[in-house]
C-alpha cells in the first residue's frame, strides 16, 4: 500500500470492532467490549480520610476483579455560548437587583475566561473486555456437519444464542465495575448501543465531532 492509499484508510480499517449491538461492542476475533461512563470527583478537595476512604476502596476494587480493565479519559471542547445565554436570560427575570448585578460579572468573568483558554470538558470511561472460549468451526459443529451442512438459518440462530450467552457474562462485569465504582462514591452507567457508536466515531473524528453543550452538561454526560 503507498502513501496515498495509507492516507484514505477508513475509520472502519483502524477499528477492531465489527459490530456493536445490544450495548455490546463484538470484536473481530470474536470477543466482546463493553464500555462503563464514571463520573468524576474533586480529590484535592476532600478531608484526608475521605481521600484515604477513595483510595482503599480503588484497591479494594481493584482486587476484586479477575478479569481486564481499561482506563479512558477523553477531552473534548465545550461550547460554553449557549450556556451563557440561558445565565443570561436568568438574569434578566432575576427581581433581586444584587443579584442580577453578581450574575452579570458572572458572565463576563466567563466570557474573558472563554477568550483566553479553552473550556475542556473530562469524560472517564472504564472499558471491560471478554473473550470467550472460541472453538474452531470443525470441532464445533461436530462429526456429522461432514455430511451436513447447517442452513443459514440455523447458524443465524446459533449465532444469536452464543452472543445472548456471553452479553448475560459481560453484564455480571458490568455490575460488578458499577458496583465498585458506587464503593467509592463515584457514579457509573454501562453505555448503550447508541452511545458506545457515538464515542467510538467521535474518538476517530475529534475535529468534526460536535462540541459538549455546557448546558446540558451531567455528572455523566452520555445517554443510556
Amino acid at each position: 500500500m503507498n502513501e496515498k492509499e495509507e492516507q484514505h484508510k477508513s475509520t472502519q480499517s483502524f477499528l477492531k470492532i465489527a459490530e456493536i449491538k445490544g450495548d455490546t461492542g463484538i470484536l473481530d476475533t470474536g470477543g466482546y467490549i463493553a464500555v462503563v461512563a464514571v463520573s468524576s470527583t474533586n480529590f484535592a478537595l476532600k478531608s484526608t480520610e475521605e481521600q484515604n476512604a477513595m483510595i482503599y476502596g480503588y484497591q479494594n476494587f481493584l482486587n476484586s476483579i479477575d478479569f481486564e480493565i481499561q482506563i479512558l479519559m477523553q477531552s473534548r471542547k465545550m461550547d460554553i455560548h449557549v450556556y451563557l445565554e440561558a445565565v443570561r436570560q436568568q438574569m434578566e427575570r432575576q427581581t433581586n437587583e444584587l443579584l442580577r448585578v453578581q450574575t452579570q460579572e458572572y458572565i463576563q468573568f466567563i466570557s474573558k475566561l472563554v477568550e483566553n483558554a479553552s473550556i475542556m470538558n473530562k469524560s472517564f470511561y472504564i472499558v471491560i473486555t471478554h473473550s470467550p472460549g472460541l472453538l474452531s468451526g470443525k470441532s464445533k459443529k461436530g462429526f456429522f456437519s461432514m455430511f451436513k451442512k447447517n442452513s443459514e438459518a440455523e447458524e443465524f440462530a446459533a449465532k444469536n444464542i452464543k452472543f445472548e450467552s456471553e452479553r448475560l457474562k459481560m453484564q455480571q462485569k458490568i455490575n460488578t465495575v458499577i458496583g465498585g465504582m458506587s464503593q467509592i462514591g463515584l457514579k457509573a452507567i454501562a453505555l448503550n448501543t447508541e452511545a458506545l457508536t457515538e464515542l467510538f466515531y467521535n474518538s476517530y473524528n475529534l475535529d468534526s465531532a460536535p462540541l459538549i453543550d455546557a448546558s446540558k452538561l451531567s455528572d455523566i454526560n452520555i445517554r443510556a
